[in-house]
């Protein structure tokens, strides 16, 4: 790692990791305990959580992009994916490479304000999904189709509502979502034959998706209030 964007952005992913598995297995991150989580790579290149004389580990996924991490932690053996994509213009040629008919169909008759993050959001779940189903860019990103869910939505006590599927055939508008709320997407894969369940929300200039093997419900934030002088 000879450049220090890169050493930065590793250490960032892996500090969020650990702090992450220490959050979720109920222990402090103030404490001596990170020092014994091991953030490995596995032989697919997905990260792996090694814990000191504990053979079972929760299942992760990492992110970041643009001085922010994500990590993603769910029960052992769990098949998950998560992924941080900026805001930004995105090409034609970029759409034509990367999405399907269907999602570029969708995109092009989006209000023009929307287009950008739902490039985002799209391009965001792929990576996600290509992260759960351990295959990286190794698989066409045509082969999997992004679907948002109508109606899906997290609220106060972090149940979904009633979903419906939103055609690619009608408008939606990602920008009036607040911050705090997750929204739902299906990610269809192998013709169709397979199928991700996740969330996806906005915040600011990201976009933010998750994806897993079975329905899941709204991610929850494990916070905390220790501020580490990095």
């Amino acid at each position: 790692m000879r450049f220090a964007k890169r050493r930065a952005d590793w250490r960032l992913g892996r500090w969020t990791a650990k702090c992450a598995v220490a959050l979720y297995l109920g222990r402090s991150i103030a404490t001596g305990f990170l020092s014994g989580i091991e953030i490995r790579q596995s032989l697919s290149g997905a990260p792996q959580v090694v814990l000191r004389n504990n053979p079972t580990v929760p299942s992760i996924s990492l992110s970041h992009r643009a001085g922010t991490a994500m990590c993603a932690v769910a029960a052992p053996g769990i098949a998950l994916g998560c992924d941080l994509e900026t805001i930004e213009s995105r090409s034609d040629a970029f759409l034509a490479d990367y999405f399907t008919l269907e999602e570029q169909r969708f995109v092009s008759r989006a209000p023009a304000a929307d287009r950008a993050a739902l490039v985002a959001l799209f391009w965001s779940a792929k990576e996600s999904a290509l992260k759960a189903l351990l295959q990286g860019l190794r698989l066409d990103t045509r082969s999997l189709n992004v679907k948002i869910v109508n109606g899906e939505r997290s609220s106060k006590d972090n149940l979904p509502s009633s979903p419906g599927m939103i055609p690619h055939d009608s408008q939606t508008s990602v920008r009036a979502y607040r911050q705090e709320v997750w929204c739902g997407l299906r990610v269809h894969y192998a013709n169709g034959d397979g199928k991700l369940y996740g969330w996806w929300k906005r915040t600011e200039n990201l976009v933010w998706t998750l994806v897993a093997e079975s329905p899941l419900l709204p991610p929850v934030l494990l916070d905390h209030t220790y501020n580490p002088v990095v």
